[in-house]
């Protein structure tokens, strides 16, 4: 365990979760007799190992670490190091606008090694700008009455996920692979989606970037719906994204999960152009923008 890898609360309420279920798995005990007589429920537990809420006191860490036999000092105090952080607030600039499960995955999002996306009908957020992202929420606008407000929030929220391809220590590997459908839907207007399409490309040069796009007109595999495959690295499990028609997000770290969208994905990969293709797509599409 790599106790306070990487930084923001969200991402150590993650990580201790994690911990705390491997613990408890290790000393062969359930939900219910891990919790009995400790003064809170099978149901929070249970929250607490998914990461989506915090343990509100030390002492309740201390009594679970003891009942799973835990006595290494170095490695409790670790622990409470890392509960202490995880209880430290975070987006609360964003707190009144975003869903718990989407702040879960944006913790887990911050931890990622490896990141493989598919979406066929957008451009993948971490690849948007500013104004184009701004445009998609302004779809929405009339179906969920979305304040400016709340937009502008949302959209300064996407801007500083995107950092996770461009900081400067251990940036983020990204592999996206993008619908044709996706490119040549206006979002916005024509000079939106021309400084999209630059953006992507210049993106794709990184060399932690891998772009592809799928055709529409080729044969091969298809998905209807966008997922994400975070990669944590070798000591914490790879979880999958998928986004609900709710606005919500469902993530699973089951192995079966994780390997059957891995599958999907290697498909969807041998179905799609080429990476080194890429750009002169993009640039093919920019010219077909500024002609029409």
């Amino acid at each position: 365990m790599s106790v306070g890898a990487r930084i923001g609360p969200t991402a150590r309420r993650i990580e201790l979760g994690i911990e705390l279920r491997r613990m408890r798995n290790e000393a062969g005990l359930t939900l219910e007799q891990a919790v009995k007589g400790l003064g809170f429920s099978e149901a929070k537990l249970q929250r607490v190992e998914t990461g989506n809420i915090p343990l509100k006191q030390a002492g309740q860490l201390r009594a679970l670490l003891k009942r799973y036999g835990v006595a290494d000092e170095d490695l409790v105090a670790g622990l409470v190091q890392l509960h202490r952080e995880s209880g430290s607030q975070e987006w609360t600039s964003f707190a009144t606008m975003v869903h718990p499960s989407t702040r879960t995955f944006v913790g887990v999002e911050s931890l990622a090694h490896t990141i493989k996306a598919w979406h066929p009908t957008l451009v993948l957020g971490l690849l948007q700008t500013k104004r184009y992202a701004t445009g998609v929420y302004e779809m929405e606008k009339m179906h969920d009455e979305y304040t400016s407000e709340f937009i502008d929030q949302s959209v300064r929220l996407r801007m500083m996920r995107k950092e996770l391809l461009t900081r400067t220590e251990d940036p983020v590997q990204l592999w996206a692979i993008l619908g044709e459908a996706a490119l040549h839907h206006i979002v916005g207007s024509a000079n939106v989606m021309r400084e999209q399409l630059a953006e992507i490309a210049a993106l794709s040069e990184l060399d932690n970037v891998t772009v592809q796009i799928l055709r529409t007109h080729e044969t091969g595999y298809r998905y209807a719906s966008d997922f994400t495959i975070v990669d944590l690295g070798g000591a914490l499990p790879s979880t999958v994204q998928i986004d609900t028609p709710w606005g919500t997000v469902s993530m699973s770290d089951k192995p079966r999960e994780v390997g059957r969208f891995s599958r999907k994905f290697d498909s969807l990969r041998a179905a799609a152009m080429a990476p080194d293709k890429t750009a002169g797509f993009l640039q093919q599409l920019t010219r077909e923008l500024i002609d029409a």
